[in-house]
């Protein structure tokens, strides 16, 4: 008995193409398979594609668009209710202005650190201690990311300025005459954690300012300022290097006034600078009572 032939009928078959009220198109139309072409056959799975194509969404993660909640850190810091501490100086700042300069701050990081990186790695020696003290200085903090963008965004509000000296006389008060001396990039120790700043030393004083400001709860709402530490030069009454026994790359300075207030600054980008500086304002205090 002979077998009826499937696949020849089958390719001889004309196929129709689904009905094109569905797809948007007008007319009936049948396409001979065996005659059509691939380069057809590519042309047409196009056309239906772009005819039933949708318009694409983007759904942003909510972790992304939430907002950032804030506990208050005023007694941790040692302003606001409660701060007992002398030195201590909170100077309010608004909401809006942190913003505006923290998306200024992120369109120039790449190129920044950039040239950071290519200027570190031209030196030899100086360089190679400037490393060490750059990773120290970033490890300090809690987020190393965040270290690295706080401290391009400093160097980026140096140049907009124009310098330190300028800065320095817009933070703090001055009296007349007072210059400074000079400043460097660190850390200060609080109970809440290290604060990222720089410690100025003038002919008057010796003052830090954190490099942004801290949120605090003022009642009900959140305030923002930044976070002062100011000691004038007769107050002090020592100044201790030292370095961790478990790490000798975690160096510090202790600086201790004459009613017993400490400060531990720590994470210096140029540590051996800063304990020189230190130092001699405390001997010019020293020779000045004398």
């Amino acid at each position: 008995m002979e077998q009826p032939k499937v696949e020849s009928d089958k390719a001889a078959a004309p196929v129709k193409r689904p009905d094109p009220k569905a797809d948007g198109q007008g007319g009936d139309s049948v396409i001979d398979v065996s005659e059509a072409s691939s380069a057809e056959k590519a042309e047409e799975a196009t056309g239906e594609r772009r005819a039933s194509g949708t318009p694409k969404t983007v759904r942003w993660s909510p972790e992304l668009v939430s907002e950032a909640h804030y506990t208050d850190r005023s007694a941790e810091f040692g302003y606001g209710r409660g701060g007992g501490n002398p030195y201590v100086a909170a100077s309010p700042v608004e909401e809006s202005s942190i913003k505006e300069k923290a998306i200024e701050s992120m369109i120039i990081v790449k190129d920044v650190l950039g040239r950071w990186g290519r200027k570190v790695g031209e030196a030899t020696k100086k360089a190679e201690d400037l490393a060490g003290n750059t990773w120290q200085h970033l490890k300090t903090a809690p987020s190393f990311a965040d270290a690295a963008m706080g401290r391009i965004a400093q160097g980026t509000k140096v140049l907009a300025e124009g310098g330190y000296e300028k800065i320095f006389h817009q933070t703090f008060d001055t009296v007349p005459e007072e210059k400074l001396v000079d400043s460097f990039a660190c850390y200060l120790s609080t109970s809440a954690g290290p604060v990222m700043g720089v410690v100025y030393i003038s002919t008057a004083k010796l003052a830090f300012c954190s490099d942004t400001p801290l949120s605090y709860k003022s009642g009900d709402q959140t305030e923002w300022s930044y976070y002062k530490v100011v000691i004038p030069l007769h107050q002090l009454k020592a100044v201790n290097p030292s370095s961790s026994r478990t790490n000798g790359a975690e160096k510090y300075i202790q600086v201790i006034s004459v009613d017993n207030h400490e400060f531990w600054y720590m994470g210096f980008l140029n540590y051996d600078g800063a304990v020189k500086r230190f130092q001699d304002a405390l001997e010019s205090n020293n020779l000045q009572r004398v």
